[in-house]
C-alpha cells in the first residue's frame, strides 16, 4: 500500500505574481528582442546576397567577394588580440587570487573592473596617439631582421597602423572580462586541494599548476570564449588605428591590412544608399552569426562547470 503525498502549495500574494510575472516578462522579452534582430538582419540581408556590383556601387564583384576579407579580418584581428590577452589575464588573475596582499588585491580587483567601464573611442585614441607611434620603430627591426618569417615581411607600415596594433589595442580591451572571470573561477578552488598540494611538498608555483590550474580549466575556457566575442564586435577603436586595404593577408607589419565588419559598417554606413545598406546589413548578418556562435559555445563551457555560480 502506497501512501500519497501530498503537496503543499504556498500562498501567492499579489507581489510574488507581480515580480514572478515581470520576471518572466524580462526574460521573455530577450528572446523577443533576439528573433526580432534575427528576422531584421535575414529580411533585409536577401536582395544583397544575390547582388553583384552592377547593382550596388560598394560591390567590386559579388557580396561573398566583399564580406570574404571583412570576415576574415575580424577573426584574425580578435585571435591576435586573444593570442596576447590569455596569458597577461591568467598571470593577473592569479596574482590577485594567489600572490599579492589582500589590500593588494583588493585595489587591482577594483581596477581591472573599473577598466571594462573605459569607453571603446578612449582606447582608439591611445592607440593611435600613442601605441602606434611607440611600436612603429619595433616593427621596422623586426621587418628588418626578422622579415624572412612570412608573418614579419615588409614593407613596413611608416605609421604603425596596423593589424597587430589593432590587436593589441583589442587585447587591451579584452583583458578585464577576461580577468575578472578567472580571478572568480581560481578563487573558487577547493581549500582542501591547495592545502592537499602544499603538505605534500609542492611549491606555491606547483600547487597552482597542480590544483588551481585543473580546476579553473572550464573557466579559462569560457572566459576567452568571451574574450574572443568582445574583440569580434569591437567598432571604433579598431576603425580609429587600422588602416585599411581589404585585403586578405597574414602580414602583421604592412600598410595593407584587411578590414573587419564592425568597423567597415561604421566607416560606410554614413555615405551608403540604395542597395549599399543592404549589404552592410548583410555584413551584419554575418558577424551577427559568428558572435552568436561563439558566445553560445562559451555559455555552453560555463555551464559544465556548476561551481562556477557566477555564470549560472
Amino acid at each position: 500500500m502506497s501512501t500519497a503525498t501530498t503537496a503543499i502549495k504556498a500562498k501567492q500574494r499579489p507581489g510574488d505574481r507581480v515580480f514572478s510575472g515581470s520576471a518572466v516578462f524580462a526574460g521573455t522579452m530577450i528572446l523577443v528582442t533576439l528573433a526580432a534582430v534575427a528576422v531584421f538582419l535575414i529580411v533585409q540581408s536577401v536582395p544583397a546576397l544575390i547582388a553583384d556590383h552592377e547593382d550596388a556601387s560598394i560591390l567590386t564583384d559579388n557580396f561573398w567577394n566583399y564580406v570574404g576579407p571583412l570576415l576574415f579580418g575580424t577573426v584574425w584581428a580578435a585571435a591576435l588580440a586573444l593570442l596576447m590577452a590569455i596569458p597577461v589575464s591568467i598571470g593577473i588573475a592569479l596574482f590577485i587570487s594567489h600572490y599579492a596582499p589582500r589590500r593588494l588585491a583588493s585595489v587591482l580587483g577594483y581596477i581591472v573592473d573599473l577598466l571594462a567601464a573605459v569607453p571603446s573611442v578612449v582606447f582608439g585614441l591611445w592607440g593611435i596617439g600613442v601605441l602606434a607611434p611607440a611600436v612603429q620603430p619595433v616593427y621596422s627591426w623586426l621587418v628588418d631582421n626578422l622579415g624572412w618569417f612570412p608573418l614579419f615581411a615588409g614593407p613596413v607600415s611608416g605609421t604603425g597602423r596596423t593589424i597587430l596594433t589593432a590587436g593589441l589595442v583589442l587585447a587591451v580591451m579584452v583583458l578585464p572580462i577576461m580577468t575578472a572571470i578567472c580571478r572568480e573561477v581560481f578563487l573558487q578552488t577547493p581549500v582542501l586541494h591547495e592545502e592537499a598540494a602544499l603538505a605534500l611538498g609542492a611549491t606555491r608555483w606547483e600547487m597552482i599548476r597542480t590544483a588551481v590550474l585543473p580546476f579553473g580549466r572550464s573557466g579559462i575556457i569560457s572566459a576567452s570564449v568571451l574574450g574572443l566575442g568582445r574583440a569580434l564586435g569591437e567598432t571604433m577603436a579598431v576603425a580609429m588605428v587600422l588602416s585599411v586595404a581589404n585585403v586578405i593577408t597574414f602580414q602583421l607589419f604592412t600598410s595593407e591590412n584587411p578590414g573587419t565588419i564592425p568597423a567597415n559598417i561604421a566607416l560606410t554606413f554614413p555615405e551608403a544608399y540604395g542597395l549599399n545598406i543592404n549589404v552592410l546589413i548583410a555584413t551584419g548578418l554575418i558577424l551577427f552569426i559568428v558572435t552568436f556562435a561563439v558566445n553560445a559555445i562559451a555559455r555552453w563551457i560555463v555551464s559544465r562547470r556548476k561551481e562556477f555560480s557566477g555564470a549560472n
